[in-house]
């Protein structure tokens, strides 16, 4: 059977991407480390420092796993050739099927670890800290804002992140005013560094006894966490601190006692809270470290050649500039105003489906490079 033929050249031809792909992904210096890390874990009094002993396995559990999809990746390019040399000797039409169901999942599992080698940016492994915002509009615009958050959130659980919610404040009748929270996970920030700017909604407002369309908006910030080899010199006196009780919904997320956090950084009013840990301390420290950032992407945007790096290409945060619509009605759409990457499948969307936008996005900036 001619497919046969034609499936046996795509197999062959990957075979040079595939060795490209495992010294871009560095397999053999993550395997090293793997095993560095595993005997350090194994020595006397390694649980005394409990933080520092869950960091190092959070940070073997991340490598192995990138070595196992790799590793599952190539097993499966093999056993593809293999089969589909079976399924030639047989004639098969079944096999042909199958053979090519596998080297469609095969070429989808390249393209997606292909995209870990676009993440060369100083900060794109690092944990990503996102801050939504409802636009003006009340409600409507307040509803946009949960929905979003609930969109990022259910990306970052099928792609294995961890999730912290950091602050919360919920809309006056429905939805969130704004909420932080921090996206847990190997290049986290190399992801959703492609998310910032402004995103869009059309739809007819379910708080809309008319039934009229409606449009709202809702901003996005990411920034990276930072590790404290970045000092950034704040001054006690430059700060305010003031305490308050948890408002948000959180449910057992949230602390219902006077240990909420917001801290106000004088010079530039950069404001940032925490209302999600176990204690007024544990908050201050969570805030203090989201104002480090904030301060620090501040300072990088000074110097605009590394702007860039930090925070992606930014749009401003105004409302008419956003960099994604999402079309309820009168059709179903939505679209990437920078890429042009769109889809017609809203629901898929909102319910976290991001990677055709990221992996456009993620691209397209490495073919700028």
């Amino acid at each position: 059977m001619i497919e046969f033929d034609q499936y046996r050249q795509q197999l062959n031809a990957l075979s040079e991407p595939l060795e490209r792909l495992r010294e871009a992904l560095h397999i053999r210096e993550v395997s090293d480390e793997i095993a560095e890390l595993e005997v350090r874990a194994q020595e006397p009094g390694f649980w005394d420092d409990v933080e520092r002993a869950q960091k190092i396995q959070t940070r073997v559990r991340q490598l192995q796993k990138k070595v196992d999809q790799f590793r599952r990746l190539q097993q499966e390019h093999e056993d593809l050739q293999i089969f589909c040399e079976l399924g030639a000797e047989a004639d098969d039409p079944a096999i042909a099927a199958e053979v090519k169901a596998g080297l469609d999942q095969l070429q989808a599992q390249y393209e997606k670890m292909r995209l870990e080698t676009l993440f060369t940016g100083e900060y794109d492994k690092n944990n990503a800290i996102l801050s939504l915002h409802a636009g003006a509009g009340g409600t409507e615009a307040q509803d946009w804002n949960e929905m979003l958050y609930r969109m990022y959130v259910r990306w970052a659980e099928t792609h294995d992140f961890q999730i912290k919610l950091l602050d919360i404040l919920d809309g006056d009748e429905a939805g969130l005013k704004s909420v932080s929270f921090m996206v847990i996970g190997d290049n986290a920030y190399g992801y959703l560094r492609s998310e910032i700017g402004v995103h869009r909604l059309v739809r007819i407002s379910p708080f809309d006894s008319s039934g009229r369309r409606h449009t709202s908006f809702a901003s996005l910030e990411v920034i990276p966490e930072l590790d404290e080899s970045i000092k950034i010199d704040i001054r006690p006196e430059d700060l305010r601190v003031d305490t308050y009780r948890s408002s948000g919904s959180g449910g057992q997320h949230i602390n219902k006692t006077d240990s909420a956090i917001r801290i106000t950084h004088l010079p530039t009013n950069i404001v940032v809270s925490c209302q999600t840990e176990r204690s007024q301390v544990q908050n201050r420290e969570t805030a203090m470290g989201m104002l480090r950032a904030k301060l620090f992407a501040l300072a990088q945007a000074a110097h605009m050649e590394r702007i860039e790096d930090l925070k992606g290409n930014q749009m401003e945060i105004a409302w008419g500039s956003q960099i994604r619509s999402y079309v309820f009605c009168p059709y179903t759409m939505v679209k990437d105003h920078r890429t042009g990457y769109e889809v017609v499948d809203v629901g898929r969307v909102m319910d976290g489906d991001l990677d055709g936008f990221i992996n456009a996005y993620l691209s397209g900036m490495k073919l700028e490079k």
